[in-house]
């Protein structure tokens, strides 16, 4: 397994092999080897590795001591890889160089929050119908929600309207277009969940 911590840049389009490829933009290290996790001292193995700079006076003591033990500045975004080595000792850089062209990776985000919203857009229903035969404002609406005296209660699971967006997302098998190891990006075909500016895990 190869991994990274990223930001979402934004999406543009390339040529793949004469073949016109959506991509995304993802600005991916160099992201710092902070700790190495072992079984012995913390049950369980895992290289947690951090992703872009941030001032010192915006860094809490425990993490600026934490950073300065692994000889390195402040940073924004600390991950975890679980069970993996990636042959580097604290205080070393990973680079996007971990991965080729043609490489299938799996993207982790954040999806983008869309607020408080009805059945049709959360869940795509289709409303009570059209507006006739007495209806009022029904085009939009839920519909039944349950029985009358038994269960006298709405049974749990009803898909109903509520906050939509904002949950963690994992994309399987993008291919790795592009690597341009001179500015840290990738490109990354398809589209990856979140917003741009988003932080993203690369597990490949």
């Amino acid at each position: 397994m190869k991994g990274l911590v990223g930001k979402k840049v934004g999406m543009t389009s390339v040529f793949d092999n004469g073949k016109h490829t959506a991509v995304t933009v993802v600005e991916a290290g160099p992201c710092v080897i902070t700790q190495i996790k072992t079984v012995e001292n913390d049950g369980y193995y895992a290289t947690q590795v951090a992703f872009d700079d941030k001032k010192e006076k915006q860094t809490p003591k425990a993490l600026l001591g934490h950073f300065k033990k692994a000889n390195t500045t402040p940073k924004r975004k600390v991950h975890e890889f679980r069970d993996y080595d990636f042959g580097k000792a604290v205080g070393e850089a990973i680079t996007v160089a971990v991965f080729e062209e043609g490489d299938l990776v799996n993207v982790i985000g954040t999806s983008k929050g869309k607020g408080f919203q009805g059945v049709v857009k959360r869940h795509g229903f289709s409303g009570v119908g059209m507006g006739s035969h007495g209806q009022h404002d029904r085009q939009r609406a839920p519909g039944s929600v349950g029985a009358s005296s038994d269960p006298s209660r709405v049974l749990p699971g009803m898909r109903m309207a509520g906050r939509m967006g904002g949950n963690r997302v994992e994309t399987l098998n993008l291919k790795v277009v592009k690597v341009l190891p001179e500015q840290n990006l990738l490109l990354i075909s398809g589209s990856i969940p979140g917003a741009i500016g988003s932080y993203v895990i690369i597990e490949g």
